[in-house]
């Protein structure tokens, strides 16, 4: 090779910063498909809820409640996937960790949620009815 042949394969710019083919460096920064898929899930997982609380699809509210929580956690995950670009290649594998972390700290926030709310409504003025409370309030 000789000293005048310059290999534009990797130059560097006035700044020292080299120029790399970024599609080899383990990141995933996206695609149009990829942004659009992840749009057109979290619209869907959107309206389904949506669609389930005001069209009063289950009657049992509890039940419609966790279909919303499972929603809401599968969106999440549609986010971290196709937002953040979480995955097992990138940054060695860190992003994995912090997914799994996510998903940890997203059970522990459902089932606190879910336990605080059904025991919320469990103890708060147990036996008091519509009733017992009008007559509670006409006392002298």
């Amino acid at each position: 090779m000789s000293a005048h042949h310059i290999d534009h394969s990797d130059h560097a710019d006035a700044h020292g910063h080299h120029d790399h083919d970024h599609e080899h460096d383990g990141h995933d920064h996206g695609s149009l498909k990829s942004y659009t898929i992840g749009f057109v899930l979290s619209v869907i997982l959107t309206a389904i809820p949506f669609w389930l609380v005001m069209g009063n699809v289950l009657e049992n509210s509890s039940t419609t409640a966790m279909v919303i929580l499972g929603f809401g956690a599968v969106q999440i995950v549609v986010h971290m996937i196709y937002f953040l670009h979480m995955n097992t290649k990138s940054e060695g594998g860190w992003t994995m960790l912090a997914f799994i972390f996510t998903l940890v700290l997203l059970v522990i926030t459902l089932a606190g949620s879910i336990w605080v709310m059904y025991h919320l409504n469990h103890n708060m003025m147990p036996g008091m009815t519509h009733e017992s409370a009008h007559q509670v309030h006409d006392m002298p």
